[in-house]
């Protein structure tokens, strides 16, 4: 059997919704043991978040929704109330025997359990316990609400998002939350590999704002350079010219011109070799200067010919060029197949086996791996308490009647 990266670890995941979740799907592709605590009766918001839904054996509509389903995959559903002192102390008992905990609650908001930081360090000196908020555990709005939404609006990347005159516009996808995830996962496993070397665990205080302003990079320099805001380029870049999406005969592809000598080959193929001997355009840094005046005169030549035809000669001529593509496009694109970014797993819910987004990470010898699908609500609960915690077929049954756990009730 092939070893797994991350095979000694045993991950207690508080976290709903999509950082969180997102993070610990990484962790749990990697060979993690990810155990999903969720609330008795409903389990992570996101079960919910539809439609599209998974649908049955019958053709109806399950709990399991395909926002769900992204971001669940290689974990184990056990389903706890951890407002109960039961539920609380069987926290503790899998705190036990993990390595790391993650949630995303509110500053303080685990306290009111028993569960947060500062009660959990000294029991569990080797605990690495990470946090994902909005703001962080420190500051004048740490305590406040955060989500994807307020943290693109207020790390600056709405304000550079969008057309130049339009409004400020988010990113398709929940953004800050996915890079709160990948900066979460990175910071676990820095802690982890700190605890080999030390023996003790630690905090990692991760926070959406935070997480987006530093994505931001070249933009967040360019203000910290110029202490001027970088203006809104739309599908252009900022200080990049032509690297931007140019519309063709058909429809749009993008063109990412990187340097001076791939702008040369990309006049010749518009046609127009004479551009780059043009002072005005030779260089980068006067091709932003003078983008008002490039720009149309490329968009004219573009118009000419199918997205086809353009991307054909760019690649011949090794100009950064490629297709605007649709999600139903991306999915037939043999490069996608070939690197294993659609995968099927079956599941409990239905017959049929359901398609996931595969991990991007390819590892030559622990290469990831996909054991589970995303659980039901409770999937696991009786498998986990009764191997992890030994507890009774007796003790089971009474936590159950007291709505301290479910267990998944899975139709045949």
């Amino acid at each position: 059997m092939t070893k797994k990266s991350l095979e000694n670890i045993r991950v207690l995941d508080l976290s709903r919704v999509l950082a969180g979740p997102y993070c610990t799907q990484m962790l749990g592709d990697l060979g993690a043991e990810i155990i999903k605590i969720e609330k008795p009766g409903s389990g992570d918001d996101t079960r919910f978040w539809g439609p599209p839904f998974l649908k049955d054996k019958d053709g109806n509509d399950t709990s399991e929704s395909a926002y769900y389903l992204s971001i669940n995959r290689n974990k184990k559903s056990v389903a706890v109330d951890i407002s109960t002192k039961e539920g609380q102390e069987i926290i503790h008992k899998l705190l036990e025997n993990s390595d790391v905990l993650i949630e995303n609650f509110k500053v303080g908001g685990l306290k009111k359990y028993g569960l947060s930081y500062d009660d959990l360090e000294k029991k569990y000196p080797k605990l690495v316990y990470c946090s994902i908020t909005g703001f962080g555990q420190s500051g004048p709005l740490a305590e406040e609400p955060g989500y994807d939404l307020m943290a693109q609006a207020m790390a600056g990347l709405m304000a550079c998002t969008g057309e130049p005159d339009g409004a400020p516009m988010k990113v398709g996808v929940a953004l800050s939350d996915i890079i709160t995830g990948l900066h979460a996962a990175i910071g676990i496993l820095a802690a982890l590999n700190s605890r080999e070397q030390t023996g003790e665990g630690q905090m990692v205080d991760v926070a959406l704002v935070d997480c987006t302003l530093a994505s931001l990079t070249n933009l967040a320099q360019y203000f910290l350079t110029s202490g001027k805001p970088a203006p809104r380029q739309g599908n252009a870049h900022s200080t990049i010219v032509p690297y931007q999406a140019l519309e063709t005969q058909n429809g749009y592809i993008v063109v990412a011109v990187g340097n001076n000598e791939q702008f040369a080959r990309f006049c010749k193929i518009l046609g127009h070799a004479e551009w780059a001997k043009d002072e005005r355009f030779a260089k980068n840094t006067a091709r932003v200067m003078n983008r008002t005046i490039l720009i149309p005169m490329i968009e004219k030549e573009m118009k000419k010919k199918t997205s086809a035809a353009w991307i054909e000669e760019m690649r011949g001529a090794d100009v950064p060029a490629g297709p605007v593509n649709r999600m139903d496009e991306v999915f037939a694109v043999e490069q996608t197949k070939h690197r294993g970014m659609e995968i099927s797993m079956d599941h409990v819910a239905t017959p049929k086996s359901i398609k996931l987004v595969g991990s991007p990470l390819k590892l030559s010898k622990m290469p990831v791996s996909y054991e589970f699908a995303p659980p039901v609500l409770g999937q696991d609960t009786q498998e986990v308490l009764e191997k992890v915690l030994n507890l009774s077929a007796d003790k089971l049954a009474g936590l159950e009647k007291s709505g301290v756990i479910e267990r998944a009730k899975l139709k045949k």
